[in-house]
């Protein structure tokens, strides 16, 4: 759409000069360093229903027609006399490869621009190149000019080259320079690979040490301010120059890789920072296997490796003589002010590098340290509503760049801005906003005595709970032998337990004794100087509830049931309900649940939930073989597996009654059932901020799902092995185990970084781990998912993908567990396949949690053992054997692939996502 041109008598007075791409990184530097003496219009591409700002011409290189349409709206509102147009828009990507917008943005672009401004009176048409169309050289101490070799690298130089061929052919009589320019920078970083070399020191990152090439390899850059001096001189000469002009525009000094480092390093912890050269071939083979199968975001490529001892040493005599420009900037200084930069406000720095922000969202800002007096710089403008250019890069080696504004799509950005806002209000409890100002912590703490009144039927819950466990030893009779089961007996005979009678009997006096405890402990509850005592007092009671079934062997099934079910409420009515004893204020006061660098809070009720239900599942089936190695009930259940035929129990009782199940002291299914109790109750305590409220329920709840369920699974797979047969509820209940880990890792992911958050800001650990704290960064999030399907299963899942290569890894684990039925294999190779494949399918399942997504490489190891088994063991024919190979190569191969990778962050724990 035409704009209607107002101008003033000045501004029409003064020289026209187009900028293609002039609201990119290089381009607004460009339109404001000629802005004062010349007439500025930016010739860009909209994107729709967005309108151009003030001299900008809406402009798509990419067709004929896009040109034709802009030019002609230059020339009716401008006219036809042009001072110069500085031709900045092009095509770039990282990947190194050949694309076709090379040649349709790069070269025919600007074809299409160059013959439409033949009819336009032109003094000058500058082409934005780059110093890689030169050949680089073997020695740092040898310099490139513009008569140098030209033999372009790689696809994106290439193309360089090839439109200055055309442009020499077709530019007439409009006097043309090749810009060739080298990587440009600023203050703030703005250049890629320099950006990403300062990242990896700071992160302290193990690549950081490594280098490919020769750390002598010295490459040109030039400072943004520099470079639109340069650009300006060029359109002030515009009329003594020659016809075409090759130029080479940088600084003179070319730091090596080693230097940039050690300055880096120096200006980032104070110290040289010790760089090792690895040989080219390992540090391809590492490129390409990150670039192929470890996802899309790698920042080191193949192509960079072969350019790592790449020279790019600039003569700038031609720029001296005709231009007088001089570089007023130097890497070397400005080093240490990006730095800087970077500490005092990490995240925003790694926004404006175009790093992932999530990575140093824990490290809060600081000041800048070891810089001079430079602080954060403003970053460069630029404009997000074009689409015609977008800065990019060109890098020569592993960091260095010449940097132009190019015509590259940008991919949409999952980093987005948090609101950290909200403060004053208590989400940590279920409180309401408080009150703002002088008045906050009053009013929270008015809030939380009002709650603490409300919750406190919890505490005459739990008297109520005591009371009824004292009394119950009058309801059930558990002493006489006429209500004792032979198989009671028969398991007394077999533990050698002491009598029927005296078990119960003891258990009688346990509970009696723990009810009083519990009525006590509940009315100190009541108090608020005893509050604390109480609560946590009878939390313990309640575990003991749990533990003194099998400790005394109970021969009552109504003892069991009894103390499990009291000993459950009990928990849940001293710590669950009520507000947790001895919570941080900070922290309760503190709305955030969304961790910093997050995309959303892990402790979501719908993120525990999956837990909650695997667990209940897991609790049933234990209750259920406890009763039977109690002796309370006579069978187990066991569709399946029928056991030993000299034997007249099934698989099921075989196993829970086996020498693995009796070296336990007491019933192992029941220690089973407490564990998933536990899990349960502690997947529901605290709200969605329990990452860093309760730090130490995280931690025991971590501890009982992970290591606990590994362990418990490990029990499982030793089943046919070590007893010859198999138990299909016990089956059940260790998937339940397994499906669990991947739902529980991410929060205790993010506790752990809100510990060692907590160490990095000189707090107290032990106190921190004990109570919470407040955090600095983070959202908050007081979505309720629970209120639709959709928006539940969303955020059930969030963390928690399913690519097609773990699930064929799963396939191949149970395919592997059957081959004693499909191939018929037999002791070792038998025994092999059934450990290899339960192992593949645990790691597979876990890896599923996007944060324990490279455990997958252990399934690489298994695979290679497969591979090997055959040739190892007895056992097994030639299909098995065949079998065994292709299976393992296939392992292997589906290892490597990350596979889908959702929109989800993880703070600094994204750079385990590989």
């Amino acid at each position: 759409m035409q704009q209607k041109d107002e101008t003033s008598p000045a501004q029409a007075e003064r020289p026209i000069v187009l900028v293609t791409g002039g609201t990119g990184y290089i381009g607004s530097a460009v339109r404001k360093r000629l802005g004062g003496a010349y007439r500025v219009v930016s010739l860009d591409r909209t994107k729709p229903g967005r309108a151009m700002d003030g001299d900008s011409v809406d402009t798509d290189l990419g067709s004929d027609e896009g040109v034709e349409k802009a030019l002609t709206e230059v020339r009716e509102r401008y006219g036809s006399r042009i001072a110069s147009v500085i031709h900045l828009a092009a095509y770039y990507d990282v990947t190194g490869e050949l694309n076709p917008m090379y040649e349709q943005v790069t070269v025919q672009g600007t074809r299409r621009l160059i013959d439409g401004l033949q009819a336009f009176d032109i003094d000058q048409f500058v082409f934005a190149s780059t110093m890689l169309v030169h050949a680089a050289t073997d020695q740092p101490d040898e310099t490139i000019n513009e008569d140098s070799p030209i033999a372009p690298a790689w696809a994106y130089p290439q193309s360089k080259v090839r439109t200055e061929e055309l442009l020499r052919e077709r530019h007439g009589r409009i006097p043309v320079v090749f810009l060739r320019i080298a990587g440009v920078y600023d203050d703030y970083g703005h250049q890629p690979f320099l950006a990403e070399q300062i990242a990896r020191i700071y992160e302290h990152r193990l690549i950081g040490h490594l280098y490919p090439g020769m750390l002598c390899a010295g490459q040109s850059f030039v400072h943004l301010d520099d470079l639109a001096d340069a650009v300006a001189r060029l359109v002030e000469r515009r009329r003594e120059l020659p016809p075409e002009l090759p130029l080479l525009i940088g600084e003179p000094e070319a730091l090596g890789y080693g230097e940039v480092q050690d300055v880096i390093g120096r200006s980032l912890h104070g110290e040289g920072w010790t760089t090792l050269r690895i040989p080219q071939p390992i540090a391809k083979a590492g490129a390409w296997v990150q670039d192929a199968f470890l996802g899309d975001d790698a920042s080191i490529r193949p192509w960079m490796v072969d350019a790592s001892s790449d020279h790019y040493v600039l003569d700038i005599t031609r720029a001296r003589t005709l231009l007088g420009w001089e570089p007023s900037h130097r890497l070397r200084d400005a080093l240490p002010k990006m730095v800087a930069a970077l500490r005092a406000d990490p995240q925003g720095w790694y926004r404006a590098n175009k790093l992932n922000p999530a990575l140093v969202a824990w490290y809060g800002k600081r000041p800048a340290k070891g810089a001079g007096e430079s602080g954060p710089i403003a970053a460069v403008g630029g404009s997000d509503h074009h689409a015609m250019e977008q800065p990019g890069t060109v890098h020569a080696g592993m960091n260095h760049a010449a940097m132009v504004d190019e015509e590259t799509p940008r991919p949409a950005s999952a980093h987005e801005d948090m609101d950290h806002s909200r403060y004053g209000g208590h989400a940590g409890m279920g409180h309401g906003a408080a009150p703002e100002g002088g008045d906050a912590h009053a009013g929270h703490m008015a809030m939380m005595e009002r709650d603490e009144r409300r919750a406190r039927w919890a505490h005459y819950a739990t008297i109520g709970l005591g009371a009824w466990l004292l009394a119950s030893p009058l309801v059930y009779d558990a002493t006489t032998s006429a209500g004792v089961s032979e198989a009671v007996r028969a398991v007394t005979a077999e533990r050698g337990l002491p009598s029927v009678e005296w078990r119960a009997q003891a258990m009688m006096v346990s509970d009696m004794l723990t009810g009083l405890a519990i009525m006590i402990f509940g009315a100190m509850s009541l108090s608020k100087r005893t509050a604390w005592f109480g609560q946590w007092a009878n939390a313990f009671a309640g575990i003991w509830l749990l533990f003194a079934p099998l400790l005394l062997w109970t021969p009552s099934a109504a003892q069991y049931l009894n103390t499990m079910i009291v000993g459950a409420g009990v928990i849940a009515f001293a710590v669950l309900v009520p507000m947790m004893p001895g919570m941080s204020m900070a922290g309760m006061m503190d709305p955030k649940s969304v961790p910093p660098g997050w995309t959303y809070s892990p402790s979501t009720d719908a993120q525990r939930l999956p837990i909650v239900a695997m667990g209940l599942i897991g609790l049933l089936i234990s209750r259920h073989l406890t009763a039977y190695q109690f002796g309370h009930i006579d069978h187990a259940w066991e569709p399946f597996f029928q056991g030993s035929p000299a034997d007249p129990r099934n698989g099921t009782e075989e196993i829970i009654t086996s020498d693995v199940s009796r070296a336990w002291p007491i019933p192992d299914a029941g220690l089973g059932a407490i564990s998933y109790l536990l899990e349960i109750l502690m997947a529901v305590m605290g709200t969605r901020d329990r990452w860093r409220t309760m730090p130490w329920m995280v931690t025991f709840f971590g501890i009982l799902v992970i290591p606990l369920g590994v362990i418990s699974i490990y029990f499982i797979i030793i089943q046919p092995i070590m007893i010859g047969t198999w138990s299909t509820p016990t089956l059940i209940a260790a998937l339940a185990m397994l499906i669990m880990i991947p739902f529980a890792l991410d929060e205790v992911i993010a506790m752990g970084q809100f510990l060692w958050w907590a160490r990095c800001r000189g707090k107290s650990v032990l106190r921190t781990f004990f109570k919470g704290d407040a955090v600095e960064g983070g959202a908050v999030d007081d979505s309720d998912a629970l209120a639709s399907p959709g928006a539940f299963w969303r955020d059930t899942t969030r963390g928690v993908t399913l690519p097609w290569t773990l699930a064929a890894m799963m396939a191949i684990g149970a395919f592997l567990m059957l081959t004693r039925v499909v191939f018929g294999t037999s002791g070792p190779m038998a025994n092999s396949d059934h450990v290899v494949g339960a192992l593949a399918i645990t790691v597979a399942i876990i890896a599923t949690a996007e944060v324990a997504r490279a455990l997958r490489f252990l399934n690489a190891a298994l695979g290679a053992w497969l591979v090997a088994a055959p040739w190892l063991l007895d056992g097994h024919g030639p299909a098995a054997g065949v079998a065994s190979v292709a299976l393992g190569v296939s392992l292997v191969a589906l290892s490597f692939p990350r596979g889908h990778r959702s929109r989800e962050h993880y703070a600094g724990w994204d750079k385990y996502v590989v």
